[in-house]
C-alpha cells in the first residue's frame, strides 16, 4: 500500500507528517525509526500522524521522535500541521490537540504561525524530577567537582521535561558531548530535552538545543518556551523574547493574562512523496 506523507520544518526542525484523519495509520515504534533515518528512511526530527479531532479540536496530531519513542508535544510540527489545516480550512485558526493537551494556533504577520503552548510547569513532580528540589536551579553539575564546567540548570516541562543551563557562550561547549549525559541523568525519569541558553539581553536569548531522543536540532519549540520562561523566572529577561536558533528565530512570549507560553514562527512545507508500507513494517 502506498501512503502519502509530507515533508515539513519550522526553522529546519523537520518532519514526516501523514495524514491520518480519513484512513487510519497504525504506526508503530520501529516504522516511525525507520522513516526518520536520515539513511535508509526519509529522514526527520519526528515523525507526525494526524489524526481525526476529538474535543473540540480539528485534528489530533502524534508525535514519534527519531528514536522512535513517543512524546507528548512539538510546538514546531504543531505550527506546520495547523498551517496545513488553516490552507485546507481557510481559515485563520486551528486548535489542535496532542497528548500534552490543546494548542490553538493562528496566522499571524509575514506568514508566521502562531501556536498557544499553554501554561509552563514548575514544580518538581511536574517535570518531573526524581526528588524534590527548587526547579530554579537543580543539582545536576557536569566536569571536575571543584571546579563543574555547567552547573545548577534551570528545569521547566512545556508539554515535555527541559533542562537549561544559562552560559556565557552557547557554543563555548560541546552540547554533542554534554547533551546525552543530561538527557539521561537521574534526576529525569522520563529523561530531558537539554538547552545552553546565553541571554544576550532582557529581549534576546540565543539558545542551542539537544532534543530528547532526536540529538542536535536546528530548532526546538518547546525549548525556546522553556529557556524563556526559566529566563524570566529568574529575572533574566521580561516575559517576551526573541529566541535564536541554530536554524532561525523564534518570538516568545509568556502573556500575564493567562500564564500562557505564546510562540510565533514560520512553517514549510520541503515536499510530497508516498511510502512502502511493507519497507516500513507499516500492515
Amino acid at each position: 500500500m502506498r501512503i502519502p506523507f509530507r515533508k515539513m520544518n519550522g526553522l529546519g526542525n523537520d518532519f514526516v507528517v501523514f495524514d491520518a484523519r480519513h484512513t487510519p495509520l497504525a504506526l508503530t515504534e520501529v516504522a516511525a525509526k525507520r522513516i526518520a533515518d536520515r539513511r535508509l528512511g526519509i529522514g526527520c526530527d519526528q515523525v507526525i500522524v494526524v489524526e481525526k479531532g476529538r474535543d473540540g479540536a480539528d485534528a489530533f496530531m502524534r508525535i514519534w521522535n527519531a528514536d522512535g519513542g513517543e512524546v507528548e508535544t512539538c510546538g514546531n510540527a504543531a505550527r506546520c500541521v495547523a498551517q496545513v489545516l488553516m490552507d485546507e480550512s481557510g481559515k485563520d485558526s486551528a486548535i489542535l490537540m496532542a497528548k500534552a493537551g490543546k494548542q490553538a494556533c493562528a496566522r499571524a504577520d509575514g506568514g508566521a504561525i502562531a501556536a498557544d503552548m499553554g501554561e509552563p510547569k514548575f514544580d518538581w513532580q511536574d517535570i518531573p524530577l526524581a526528588e524534590r528540589m527548587d526547579t530554579r536551579n537543580i543539582d545536576i553539575k557536569l566536569g571536575p567537582i571543584d571546579a563543574p564546567v555547567l552547573f545548577g540548570p534551570a528545569a521547566v516541562n512545556v508539554g515535555n521535561p527541559h533542562c537549561i543551563f544559562f552560559v556565557k557562550s552557547a557554543a563555548a561547549h560541546n552540547l554533542e558531548k554534554l547533551g546525552p549525559l543530561v538527557e539521561n541523568h537521574p534526576l529525569f525519569p522520563e529523561r530531558a530535552n537539554v538547552s545552553l541558553a546565553e541571554v544576550v539581553d532582557t529581549a534576546l536569548i540565543r539558545l542551542r538545543v539537544w532534543e530528547r531522543g532526536v540529538g542536535i536540532t536546528s530548532a526546538c519549540g518547546t525549548a525556546a518556551c522553556a529557556a524563556l520562561a526559566a529566563a524570566a523566572r529568574k529575572k533574566l529577561t521580561g516575559r517576551k523574547a526573541q529566541v535564536v536558533l541554530d536554524g532561525g528565530m523564534l518570538e516568545i512570549e509568556w502573556r500575564e493574562s493567562d500564564n500562557h507560553l505564546l510562540m510565533t514562527g514560520p512553517a514549510a512545507l520541503n515536499f510530497t512523496g508516498e511510502i512502502e508500507s511493507t519497507d516500513y513494517g507499516i500492515a
